[in-house]
């Protein structure tokens, strides 16, 4: 396995739901269908267990075997694999980091610690702590929303010069940010909302991190190749056609509605663990998406 960089992180990497049966059980031969159909789909990556994997209620022995066959069904292909293993103390995502490696995933997603609050200093030195120790190139996830710390950007300026920290998924939108992020040499910047990800793109980030492009793959795919080869026209008017999706996946607290909406399809199951839920999209005004969701699906099949 080659230790992939920073110009390996571009394109549309999916935050990959972890599909289970109404009793909460993995489902891993749906596993399995959804990795192969975003191989068929050319996404360029997928993280397995991060917050859309429902991370917080995984046992371990299932997030081991979660990258066990991600990595064993996308051998053959370009995607690259990402594990989730951010947690509050450096030593449990050492710990982590070093299961993802054993296993053979590509890189590692971290976000930052949460619920707790430190300064920013204490920050830098808890991610090289965790970059110093790790087998796997690292890749800072900042979702201030979710976690009430924000890495500034002086912060990621300091942390990108670490040789083991190749990038950052970015989810506060701020494209002021996000333009001075994507001027960093040798540290990519992934987009991490589907909202504001072709703005983002368009501003210098590298790609996407994406909760839509669990049910629209190809089309995710297919607005990171038109902004690669010049064609922003092309891009806006797919990236327009999305925006109902869009406003799905926001209405409840993820990945409520993006499970709902593969659940409505019959391509994952029922399952959801506490305290999450499912989101109610019954209805003819969810036909459209739900049909469009089917219609790709179909088409990768």
């Amino acid at each position: 396995m080659a230790t992939i960089t920073s110009q390996d992180l571009t394109g549309s990497i999916v935050a990959l739901v972890t599909p289970m049966n109404e009793d909460g059980s993995i489902n891993f031969t749906q596993w399995k269908d959804l990795i192969n159909w975003h191989i068929r789909a050319g996404s360029d990556g997928i993280v397995v267990a991060g917050t859309t994997g429902e991370s917080a209620m995984l046992q371990e022995s299932e997030y081991e075997e979660l990258i066990r066959t991600a990595v064993q069904i996308t051998q053959k292909s370009d995607i690259k694999v990402i594990a989730g293993t951010g947690a509050i103390s450096p030593a449990t995502v050492s710990h982590k980091n070093a299961i993802a490696h054993h296993l053979g995933a590509d890189a590692v997603l971290v976000v930052t610690p949460y619920y707790i609050r430190v300064t920013q200093p204490a920050l830098i030195e808890h991610y090289q702590i965790i970059a110093n120790d790790s087998p796997l190139p690292i890749i800072l996830y900042n979702v201030p929303t979710r976690t009430g710390m924000d890495i500034t950007t002086e912060a990621t300026t300091i942390l990108a010069k670490h040789d083991n920290i190749i990038g950052i998924k970015e989810a506060k939108i701020d494209m002021d940010r996000i333009s001075r992020l994507s001027k960093i040499k040798d540290f990519a910047v992934l987009s991490g909302d589907d909202d504001s990800f072709l703005t983002a793109i368009q501003q210098g980030a590298d790609g996407v991190i994406s909760v839509a492009a669990n049910i629209r793959p190809h089309t995710l795919k297919s607005i990171c190749s038109a902004i690669q080869l010049g064609d922003d026209i092309q891009a806006q008017n797919i990236n327009n056609s999305l925006q109902p999706i869009y406003k799905l996946l926001s209405a409840e607290p993820n990945p409520g509605p993006v499970k709902s909406a593969l659940m409505a399809c019959n391509i994952i199951g029922t399952g959801i663990r506490k305290p999450l839920t499912r989101m109610n999209i019954s209805g003819q005004s969810y036909n459209p998406i739900l049909n469009s969701i089917k219609e790709e699906y179909q088409y990768e099949s």
